[in-house]
């Protein structure tokens, strides 16, 4: 009894060889029904195509590519650190600008209460003045007094000011007078030529202010 030979093996079902010599087709297709011969799937499989770029799933990534747990909670306390301290900078800045608000604030307000006493202060300076002009506080517990105050109220910014022979400045001068009277040679200017009441200013952390101005006579240039 003879057994059809496998063409691509080249043997008979029962795992014998052919006793003559053996045509052994290895062609990939069947030529009579046109597909793959199982033999051939058998001891060649196909090779699976390689997924394009770009559509690989995320479960087929490296393992090094996916962020650790510890990364993860490391970025977000880096986050919410930057966050805080974005705060703090900002609390600070307006501390700051709130403490040069009061710091300027209590200033004015300083500035503005001795201010006040200074200028009630004023009627008592000007006695003072004109007892000093009359020779009144040559000597005595009185003038030392009269020094004493002048000197105290000095220490507060106040100062005296008018004088004959200044140049007439109506921010610190206030005309009372005006009369003929012969200038210096060259003077152009108006010129103060007496002392009614000399003025006082303030030295003050944001300047000078006149409490009061010098009252005056002045002339003009002929």
């Amino acid at each position: 009894m003879t057994f059809p030979i496998d063409p691509v093996t080249g043997t008979t079902p029962d795992g014998e060889g052919p006793s003559g010599p053996v045509i052994r087709d290895r062609r990939r297709l069947d030529p009579e029904t046109g597909q793959v011969r199982a033999a051939y799937e058998a001891t060649n499989p196909p090779e699976a195509p390689a997924p394009p770029v770009g559509d690989q799933a995320v479960g087929d990534q490296p393992a090094g590519d996916q962020p650790s747990p510890a990364a993860a909670e490391l970025e977000a306390a880096r986050a919410l650190a930057e966050e805080r301290l974005a705060d703090l900078q900002r609390l600070q800045a307006e501390y700051v600008n709130y403490r040069r608000r009061v710091e300027r604030d209590r200033d004015v307000a300083r500035d503005s209460a001795v201010a006040g006493v200074l200028e009630a202060l004023l009627p008592v300076l000007d006695d003072v003045h004109l007892a000093r002009q009359h020779g009144d506080l040559e000597s005595g517990p009185f003038a030392a007094i009269a020094d004493k105050l002048e000197s105290t109220l000095a220490r507060f910014g106040l100062a005296r000011f008018g004088e004959p022979g200044e140049r007439f400045d109506p921010t610190v001068h206030e005309a009372l007078m005006h009369t003929e009277a012969e200038l210096a040679e060259g003077t152009t200017d108006t010129t103060v030529v007496q002392v009614l009441q000399p003025g006082y200013r303030q030295a003050t952390g944001a300047g000078e202010k006149v409490l009061r101005a010098a009252r005056v006579a002045v002339a003009d240039p002929h």
